[in-house]
């Protein structure tokens, strides 16, 4: 592979305590997200995501303090989203010392949004979150996937795929994929998903939700991932970073 495999923990944080759960429900405190971004850093993290869970679906900002506190422990680039909802938003997390932004509600209830920070900050700025589920009942789309909002917790009928590709046209840098299905639960990445993905969009692709051992990073890269995300698997002992890489690297998988 010509482009060395990112590894990024995230930090799911809620009211400012890193939070981890399965399928975003039942909620389990793990740890103060200052401490768990210096440890990844020092651990060999490439970068690092945080995420305000409920900053969307509670409508409040994400913790600015926090985030200057996290970045300013960690020399490795922090994504910051969660409640995210005007270039005046992004404008403050870039001051706080982020790297990047990810938005997801808001894009989707305003698209021209993506394009607007995109013109000011760069399309390196910019992470399009693509929060998205297999159709079930009612609900039909080309892939077979559709995308929600408020951390999973609402449908909206909007193909993944497409919206995916969407964002990429409007100036998005980069996509976070996550598989509202697989989330929490360690059996594996959504592969289907991120096939149907990498296929439409040329820019980097990060995948998200469903990470419960080493090889299933391997699988997620021979699917088209850049990046691989996770949570659980970091946050609660059963891989390390050097784990993950060890078995990429095994696997001929060229990482960081």
């Amino acid at each position: 592979m010509s482009v060395a495999i990112r590894l990024i923990p995230c930090l799911d944080v809620d009211a400012g305590r890193v939070v981890k759960g399965v399928n975003f429900a039942d909620l389990k405190d793990a740890g103060d997200p200052v401490e768990l971004a210096r440890t990844y850093g020092l651990s060999g993290a490439d970068e690092i995501t945080f995420l305000d869970v409920s900053a969307s679906a509670a409508g409040r900002d994400t913790t600015i303090e926090v985030v200057r506190r996290t970045a300013g422990e960690v020399y490795i680039p922090l994504t910051v989203g969660g409640g995210v909802r005007s270039v005046e938003d992004v404008d403050a997390l870039l001051r706080a010392g982020a790297d990047k932004i990810s938005i997801n509600t808001a894009a989707i209830r305003r698209p021209e949004l993506i394009s607007e920070i995109s013109q000011k900050f760069g399309s390196q700025v910019l992470v399009l979150s693509v929060d998205a589920r297999r159709v079930s009942g009612d609900v039909q789309t080309k892939s077979g996937f559709e995308v929600t909002t408020h951390g999973g917790r609402r449908g909206t009928g909007i193909d993944a795929v497409t919206w995916a590709h969407e964002g990429v046209e409007r100036g998005a840098g980069e996509i976070l994929l996550n598989s509202m299905d697989a989330d929490g639960m360690t059996t594996g990445f959504d592969i289907d998903m991120i096939s149907q993905v990498r296929a439409v969009v040329s820019a980097p692709l990060v995948a998200s939700g469903g990470a419960g051992t080493a090889e299933h990073f391997v699988e997620a890269a021979h699917a088209g991932a850049d990046a691989v995300l996770a949570a659980s698997v970091f946050h609660f002992g059963t891989l390390t970073i050097e784990d993950v890489k060890s078995t990429m690297r095994e696997a001929g998988i060229d990482v960081r």
